[in-house]
């Protein structure tokens, strides 16, 4: 295999990032949540400045992609007047939080993850810019299975608790004490040499040896993990899927109309705010058992220059193969950017063709080397390892 060329930060708006098809502009929604006239916005900067598509991130963000030098001032201005732009790329780089979509007004995840915002961007803590932070304190743990390093969430008898990602147990807090607390544990992570290199994490500092100090460590035992989220109504709202995390920008445009407002998920799918009916049209996905939401793939190639394959092609032809019980991630490199994760069969792009993995990520052993996409079409069982 060759080698994979890992960056070891991700794109916002004020430092992009270059890939097969021009630059890729992060936005990060504020509370995981846009207006409906900022998504009307976003997707009208897409149309006019990139190549009209935008992704759905594992973050809970927005990508505008296919930007060029001479589009990229005049989108970043469009972007200002949005109000979605932070003061500088390293506060930018900071704000990584993920939001539960399924928050209500009167509860107190909007305020827990403005002040969370206020407070990394009055300090920078020189975390890797792929540390982040989860506010999962709804009555049901949503959060558990996406990327985080320091969790604020509900306790098993409702109250509040700051956990290290990977931790059995949280530190219990009252709701005033709660950000303080994951900025401390953030500040000892940098302190106790976490953030050695900028690319390390939590999961990873803790499983190399390091221990948290008795005043973080605690003893609450968040909520058991809830099901996987799936397309249909919630009480606050519609939940829609996107193939693969990628709309056209005009996608957007027509779930900004059926909406009050717009929120992200790091599922891949959108919950459009207020809306008692699922949203027709535009080819989104809103039945929970469409084989789509089976798969993840990788923005692949020509768009990524490290790819070594057309993913999405072969995720699309591979899709209704899959069980409904499993999942399948196609990456175009050994970087695995659509998916850190385990899933059940991985198959990883290389210039030799995909290697496969089962029950493990990108970065494990595979079991077959050197298929090609047409064998795997035509052969599916040895997806599952029927054959």
């Amino acid at each position: 295999m060759s080698a994979v060329v890992i960056k070891g930060w991700c794109p916002g708006a004020l430092r992009p990032m270059q890939s097969g098809d021009g630059l890729v502009v992060r936005i990060r929604p504020r509370g995981g949540r846009l207006e409906a006239a900022q998504a009307r916005g976003i997707a009208e900067l897409a149309g006019r400045y990139g190549n009209g598509l935008i992704d759905l991130t594992s973050r809970a963000n927005l990508q505008i992609r296919g930007v060029d030098d001479e589009g990229y001032p005049p989108l970043i201005d469009g972007l200002a007047e949005l109000g979605l732009l932070d003061a500088d790329p390293d506060t930018e780089a900071q704000r990584n939080i993920l939001v539960t979509p399924f928050w209500t007004p009167d509860d107190d995840t909007p305020l827990l993850a403005a002040e969370l915002e206020r407070a990394l961007a009055s300090v920078l803590l020189d975390l890797p810019t792929k540390f982040g932070f989860a506010i999962d304190d709804g009555s049901e743990r949503v959060l558990a299975g996406a990327s985080a390093d320091i969790r604020i969430e509900r306790d098993r008898n409702g109250g509040l608790l700051v956990r290290a990602d990977v931790a059995q147990f949280g530190l219990s807090v009252a709701r005033s004490e709660a950000v303080q607390a994951a900025l401390a544990l953030a500040e000892w992570f940098v302190a106790s040499g976490g953030a050695g290199g900028g690319k390390r994490r939590m999961a990873a500092h803790l499983a190399g040896g390091a221990s948290l100090p008795q005043s973080l460590r605690g003893d609450a035992e968040p909520l058991a993990r809830s099901a996987d989220s799936v397309p249909g109504l919630y009480p606050t709202g519609a939940l829609v899927g996107v193939a693969f995390g990628q709309m056209p920008h005009q996608m957007l445009s027509h779930l900004a109309g059926c909406a009050q407002a717009l929120r992200m998920t790091p599922w891949r799918m959108v919950l459009a705010e207020g809306m008692h009916e699922m949203p027709r049209g535009a080819d989104l996905i809103t039945d929970a058992n469409d084989p789509a939401l089976r798969v993840i793939a990788c923005s692949g190639a020509p768009r990524c220059r490290e790819a070594h394959a057309d993913t999405r092609a072969l995720a699309s032809a591979l899709a209704s193969f899959v069980p409904a019980d499993a999942r399948l991630h196609v990456s175009g490199c050994a970087k695995g950017c659509a998916h850190s994760g385990s899933a059940d069969v991985t198959l990883v792009g290389s210039s030799e063709g995909f290697d496969l993995i089962r029950c493990g990520t990108t970065r494990d052993v595979p079991v077959m080397r050197g298929l090609t996409g047409p064998y795997l079409v035509a052969n599916p069982s040895v997806l599952m390892g029927d054959h």
